[in-house]
């Protein structure tokens, strides 16, 4: 006998949906939903070998083991002896040094109620504000920019546009091998119109570009440069939505100032690549009745990350792209 329950894949973030069995001997299978609107049944590799991890049990850890100090080996012991150790090393060092001399690094691949329990352990019990976890330095640039810009941590769109869309830029992102299912849905909605334009900025040349009308192969860190340069041009070929920005926006003319500091030519320079190249983008994203940017890693996890989000999301704001229905 089977039990199949629907759940959520936890690799890359698309969200497929799957459907998890088990029977009755405790193996587990699994396999796409085919009424979940992300992926529609279908997985990537990943999704599609996610069953492996937990039936394979040949190298997990299956119960707490103790080391007492570094030099002694360590030691299986039952739960809550386990569990006491930890309390009391801790309490040992918060008493010494205080709650900030203890900290959390979390899993990418916690579920939210996890999170949530991690956290009130840390802020509630602990008194530190020391947690972090590698989803936060995966999406902290994003949100910020999200907030300044939108004033919510959200992104406006649904994957529902991307059958709508005429001209998508990726940036800092390789779909193609990341997010293979969502990049299906891209690659088939080109494929049903050839009008579709695709713009992938990358210093290297990923499978994505394979798919690409262009390819702006710029020089690492010049995120800011390119996206800039094709705020100027969008503003100077009048592709710009000026019904929109004067109903919606605040700070237009002072974007405006930022982007003409420089020509076309040096921002071209600055990128290591041809300024016919970023006119070409520009005019692909100015022409666009529905246009869609997407990034990921490379431009969040950076120093200068937030900026970089911020001047991608401008080409959204100023040519009215945000909100339309």
């Amino acid at each position: 006998m089977k039990y199949e329950y629907k759940s959520t894949c936890s690799y890359c973030g698309v969200g497929c949906g799957i459907l998890v069995s088990r029977t009755s001997d405790g193996r587990v299978f699994i396999k796409g939903d085919p009424n979940h609107p992300v992926n529609k049944g279908k997985l990537c590799s990943k999704g599609l070998n996610l069953h492996h991890v937990v039936n394979n049990k040949s190298d997990r850890i299956l119960y707490p083991k103790v080391r007492m100090a570094k030099s002694y080996p360590l030691q299986q012991v039952e739960w809550p002896k386990a569990i006491d150790r930890v309390a009391k090393v801790f309490t040992s060092l918060i008493r010494k040094f205080g709650p900030d001399s203890v900290g959390f690094y979390v899993s990418g691949q916690c579920l939210t109620e996890e999170y949530y329990l991690a956290t009130k352990l840390a802020k509630g019990f602990w008194g530190t504000n020391n947690i972090d976890t590698n989803s936060r330095l995966c999406m902290s640039s994003a949100v910020v920019g999200y907030k300044m810009q939108v004033g919510e941590d959200l992104v406006p769109i649904s994957y529902e546009d991307i059958d709508f869309a005429d001209c998508f830029f990726i940036t800092g992102a390789n779909p193609a091998w990341c997010h293979p299912i969502l990049f299906r849905r891209i690659e088939e909605r080109k494929k049903n119109n050839s009008n579709v334009k695709i713009i992938v900025a990358d210093p290297r040349r990923t499978q994505t570009c394979e798919l690409a009308d262009l390819h702006l192969q710029l020089k690492p860190g010049s995120d800011i440069y390119l996206n800039n340069a094709i705020g100027r041009i969008l503003i100077e070929e009048d592709f710009i939505d000026s019904s929109y920005i004067s109903k919606h926006l605040n700070g237009f003319e002072e974007y405006q100032k930022q982007v003409m500091t420089l020509s076309v030519k040096e921002y071209a320079d600055k990128c290591g690549i041809k300024e016919a190249d970023i006119r070409l983008a520009a005019s692909f994203i100015g022409n666009a009745k529905g246009y869609i940017p997407m990034w990921a890693m490379g431009l969040n996890q950076s120093v200068i990350g937030v900026n970089k989000n911020l001047s991608l999301i401008n080409l959204s704001l100023i040519t009215g792209q945000i909100g339309k229905v």
